[in-house]
């Protein structure tokens, strides 16, 4: 693993005097684009709109070109997690993504009942074979994304499709298997559903399945790509 800072790891595009400010800097991006992801996916289910997966594909991309070149713009600890796995940020500045993640999504849980007002929502509760098929999804998908986030962020020059690109993934793996699991993809997304009750608590199952399609993204692209880590 290169002997890099948090500065040179997490996508700042200027470097600061003052690290604890650069910091700060960082973490409110995070919370901003976590925030409104986890607000467009419970603002989304609340409407019943059909194009759910398209807004928070959407969301996401948007999000990813507003920060990335600030904190990364990873909005998902999964993510955050996977980046850990390759090498391009250290364990302590991880741990401050992901509490700001997590918070962020659980401010954007208890907002959404707040400020919309319509029919409830499904409730995701599954349970069996059902359950099993769900983490399963939750595995492949997340895997996906963030193999999609590593390999368009490696090279240290962000990409210019890059946020179409990861936008894109959690918009199709949504589609695809939204029906299945509910298609979150992100310990933050979980985490507010399950606050905004539109999952079960059975469903904290698919965070631990998320980590580990993460770190197999992260270990894959080690291998793959090992200049880039």
């Amino acid at each position: 693993m290169p002997d890099t800072t948090n500065l040179d790891t997490i996508g700042a595009d200027a470097r600061s005097a003052d690290p604890v400010l650069e910091a700060a800097r960082r973490l409110t991006v995070e919370a901003i684009g976590t925030f409104f992801l986890v607000f467009a996916v419970g603002a989304t289910a609340h409407s019943g709109t059909a194009l759910a997966p398209l807004a928070a594909g959407v969301v996401l991309m948007v999000m990813v070109y507003a920060g990335e070149h600030v904190s990364g713009g990873h909005y998902n600890p999964a993510v955050t997690f996977a980046v850990l796995i390759r090498g391009g940020i250290r364990p302590g500045a991880a741990c401050a993504y992901w509490l700001t993640q997590i918070m962020a999504g659980l401010v954007a849980a208890l907002v959404v009942p707040a400020v919309v007002d319509s029919r409830l929502p499904d409730h995701i509760d599954p349970t069996g074979r059902v359950l099993a098929d769900c983490i399963a999804v939750e595995f492949l998908f997340t895997f996906a994304l963030a193999y999609v986030v590593l390999n368009v962020t490696a090279g240290g020059l962000p990409h210019p499709c890059q946020g179409l690109a990861i936008g894109s993934t959690v918009a199709a793996g949504a589609i695809i298997v939204g029906g299945i699991s509910g298609g979150a993809f992100n310990p933050a997304v979980v985490l507010g559903a399950i606050t905004m009750n539109l999952f079960a608590p059975a469903t904290l199952l698919y965070i631990p399945a998320q980590l580990a399609g993460a770190g197999t993204a992260g270990a894959v692209f080690r291998w793959l790509r090992p200049r880039d880590t």
